[in-house]
């Protein structure tokens, strides 16, 4: 078994015109989400054993709020990444609890195309910022993973959390 928690970055701020896309930090509460779902995953005895990382500031800024006690594998090649390209780092994962850590529209796409069956929650379709969706593969390695065969084992939203 091979447990996936994907998650959006938190919300991120867009009052500096002079940063680019992607430099933009965490906002207030983007900053307060991401700390209630580090709470949230360690509350579920939900610590993943990796963590997979766009190396957006946002997701940096996400991750580290997460209070985890791990540091993260920083992937360029998830930064605006498409579905295919998270799946294909996702494949050469290690870990049995894995966290993946990206940006929409992918995350969210990626979300979608990998579940047996969606989870009955009215974010799920437009994942919002900070989603997050835990996941099981019922395969012994990460490359055997494939579309449509995850099982929800939950979803939640920052706004679920507070």
């Amino acid at each position: 078994m091979k447990d996936l928690i994907l998650m959006r970055h938190a919300k991120s701020a867009w009052g500096d015109a002079s940063l680019g896309d992607h430099a933009r930090p965490l906002n207030k509460r983007g900053q307060r989400a991401a700390t209630a779902l580090g709470q949230w995953l360690r509350a579920e005895d939900l610590v993943p054993d990796q963590i997979l990382c766009s190396t957006s500031a946002r997701t940096l800024a996400t991750c580290d709020r997460l209070g985890l006690p791990l540091a993260p594998d920083l992937l360029d090649s998830l930064y605006l990444a498409e579905p295919a390209d998270m799946l294909d780092s996702l494949r050469g994962a290690r870990g049995a609890r894995v966290l993946m850590i990206g940006h929409n529209p992918g995350i969210c796409d990626l979300a979608h195309a990998l579940v047996s069956d969606p989870p009955a929650h009215d974010r799920f379709e437009d994942y919002p910022t900070g989603s997050t969706l835990v996941a099981r593969f019922d395969v012994a390695d990460w490359a055997d993973i494939a579309p449509g065969t995850a099982t929800v084992l939950d979803f939640v939203t920052p706004h679920d959390l507070t």
